[in-house]
């Protein structure tokens, strides 16, 4: 094939983030040969006031939550080769899908090097660009239409909107007359443009699967991530949305995706969650949860920092699984 032509700033980006991960594994043996090894200085709780208040003199060490986010962070970082694509999608509505792909997305953006973006790829009044404040009216259509004239990321990122995690999103058309023509050769466009520019890619899709840009998403996806709420109902309707991927031929990507059960009502209502993660786990990589978080009940902007603290650890948690899937560069 012909070679493509990619951003200098994407492979920028992408080998800082590179040269970061590669730091990490490989500490510099002369230095650490030398220099006695030192404690790292604890982040958080009775250590670190203990840290503090001590001028840095007594350094308790970190504490297991302190190693567990690290460790994670670490994960989250795995080096990409080339551009990630990840499909967001449930049967059901009203499963916070749109709030999963926005907080995942905000998570990678806010803790990588490397640029991340979400795309709203819902036919029908997708409400992805009302997760992060809005800088552009522009929407997937324009970008479409003006892609001769996209040569860089700058041009790219006039079509987008940033939140303050650095996620980028693409919304989708509003008028619902247009983008019922959002079609399986439109993504496909889309996605060509954009990975020459941006590392991650997710898609928020619509809970059609037979609508035409779906054969798009899932024909390019590299990992899905299948989103259930907390309650029998959700869980039968993602179990539906396995199946007929399974019947469909996308078999492989079931097996490698991730289940988001997402407890989007105060309380599940006395249903064992760990029953449903059980029907999940026989089916997929791995099964995630989300805890109720008042802030994303919301259904506003999303910002990391409002989040109950064991929100942001599970997203992390989510994040660090889907990144373990990651093709990284040949070690």
């Amino acid at each position: 094939g012909t070679a493509r032509w990619t951003d200098p700033g994407a492979v920028a980006a992408q080998e800082a983030q590179q040269a970061r991960s590669s730091r990490a594994a490989r500490p510099d043996l002369a230095t650490a040969r030398v220099l006695a090894p030192t404690r790292r200085p604890p982040q958080s709780g009775w250590r670190r006031l203990v840290y503090l208040l001590s001028g840095r003199l007594i350094n308790p060490g970190e504490s297991p939550a302190d190693v567990r986010r690290r460790e994670l962070t670490a994960r989250v970082n795995r080096p990409l080769l080339g551009c990630y694509k990840i499909a967001i999608l449930s049967l059901k509505g009203g499963v916070g899908k749109t709030t999963v792909t926005a907080t995942l997305g905000a998570t990678f953006a806010s803790l990588r090097g490397d640029r991340v973006v979400a795309v709203d790829a819902n036919p029908d009044r997708g409400t992805l660009s009302q997760k992060i404040p809005l800088e552009t009216s522009a929407t997937v259509r324009n970008l479409l239409r003006d892609a001769q004239r996209v040569r860089r990321y700058s041009d790219v990122r006039a079509y987008t909107s940033q939140g303050p995690s650095r996620l980028e999103v693409l919304a989708s058309e509003q008028d619902p007359a247009v983008s019922e023509a959002f079609s399986e050769d439109d993504y496909r466009r889309t996605v060509t443009l954009l990975e020459h520019f941006y590392n991650i890619v997710l898609t928020d899709c619509g809970t059609g699967l037979m609508h035409s840009a779906m054969y798009g998403v899932l024909g390019l996806a590299d990992q899905l991530i299948i989103v259930s709420s907390g309650s029998i109902d959700g869980a039968r309707s993602a179990s539906a949305t396995m199946d007929w991927l399974d019947a469909h031929g996308h078999g492989d990507l079931v097996k490698n995706s991730v289940a988001v059960i997402n407890c989007v009502h105060r309380s599940a209502g006395g249903v064992d969650l760990a029953k449903v993660a059980e029907h999940f786990a026989a089916r997929c990589r791995t099964v995630a949860r989300i805890p109720f978080d008042a802030h994303l009940e919301e259904g506003a902007e999303v910002d990391l920092d409002r989040l109950e603290p064991a929100t942001r650890l599970a997203l992390l948690e989510l994040a660090a699984e889907v990144a373990d899937a990651f093709e990284g560069p040949p070690a």
